[in-house]
């Protein structure tokens, strides 16, 4: 007769599950407060977008921030960290990247504030 033992218990696969799950909520949480309300990272604009001017960079801005069109197919982790629009007819990318504190290497933790370093990037989509 052999011992054998299952890899991983029924509890401990749904504990990982629901940290797992708490982790892409806190993501999307840190993400939407960079993306909405400018806190907890930094935003940078490429050349193509700031070549349109200041009335388009304000619009592009806006739009990032009330956009809500998040689907699993836009967004298949639920991180809201990026989105390809249309705003008054310029087809923009944006998107949130997780660096290390010192923005040398990915972060080891996207869902930790301590240990991560948000930059949002405006582009235009042929900048991408």
């Amino acid at each position: 007769m052999t011992n054998h033992k299952p890899d991983m218990l029924f509890g401990e696969a749904n504990d990982i599950s629901r940290a797992l799950d708490e982790a892409v909520l806190k993501t999307r949480q840190l993400n939407d407060d960079l993306r909405i309300r400018r806190l907890g990272g930094t935003i940078v604009i490429t050349a193509g977008i700031a070549a349109l001017g200041p009335s388009t960079i304000r619009d592009i801005i806006s739009a990032i921030t009330v956009f809500d069109g998040f689907t699993p197919e836009n967004d298949p982790y639920g991180e809201h960290d990026c989105a390809v629009m249309a705003v008054s007819g310029i087809k923009i990318v944006w998107k949130i990247d997780y660096y290390d504190l010192g923005r040398r290497y990915h972060s080891s933790d996207p869902s930790d504030r301590n240990v991560t370093s948000r930059v949002m990037t405006i582009m235009r989509a042929g900048e991408y």
